[in-house]
């Protein structure tokens, strides 16, 4: 198993509760496609670099999970269509 991480920008328009829906639901597909969620961390509302979907602001986290080479693939499949996502990149760690 490969180590990952995860960063995802949520719109900062959603309430928490959408936030912890969405952020469920990205986890699901890592555990759903074969990997493993380790440590999750909010890093709270930031200003972005520019202006996405003329928002000026997103809430940012970083997601550190294990998985098959496949995981990053299908994950970013996934998380590319979800509407609160503004912004993702996957990256694999060096172990």
């Amino acid at each position: 198993m490969n180590k990952y991480e995860i960063t995802v920008i949520l719109s900062a328009k959603l309430e928490e509760e959408q936030r912890n829906e969405a952020l469920e639901k990205i986890k699901g597909y890592i555990t759903r496609f074969g990997g493993t969620v380790g440590e999750v961390e909010d890093w709270g509302k930031k200003k972005l670099a520019y202006d996405i979907q003329h928002q000026s602001e997103g809430f940012y986290y970083l997601i550190n999970f294990e998985g098959t080479q496949d995981t990053p693939n299908e994950l970013e499949s996934r998380v590319r269509i979800m509407e609160p996502v503004l912004r993702y990149l996957v990256v694999k760690k060096e172990n």
